[in-house]
């Protein structure tokens, strides 16, 4: 695996786990209600968005139970309809597809780093 690809790997686990310990026991209003932990998640998903772009097609294809696409596409609407994000969708994200991207993202690394 080159030196690139995992930095661009760990720097998504790294804050998949950011969003995955910090979100933990929070409920929606203190999520909504601190200004600075609502914008911190966010730039936790920009973050990963933009490394999911960096990952090469051959790494996209060989594990196809990420989904890539989907994480990358957040980051785009969060960057560009900034003046009104969702904040229900980016917290339905964080509960319910963090968690399992963070094992993936495990996975991936595991793997590609056994294979090396």
């Amino acid at each position: 695996m080159s030196p690139l690809l995992i930095d661009f790997l760990k720097h998504i686990q790294k804050e998949l786990q950011f969003l995955t310990e910090r979100s933990s026991g929070l409920t929606f209003e203190q999520f909504t209600g601190d200004d600075l932990v609502s914008r911190a998640f966010i730039r936790s998903l920009e973050i990963v968005g933009e490394a999911c772009k960096k990952v090469p097609d051959e790494i996209r294809y060989k594990y196809p139970e990420v989904d890539w696409r989907r994480l990358a596409g957040l980051r785009d609407v969060l960057i560009h309809q900034y003046f009104q994000v969702d904040y229900s969708i980016v917290w339905d994200v964080i509960q319910n597809n963090v968690p399992s991207a963070k094992d993936w993202i495990d996975y991936v690394i595991d793997q590609e780093q056994q294979s090396n």
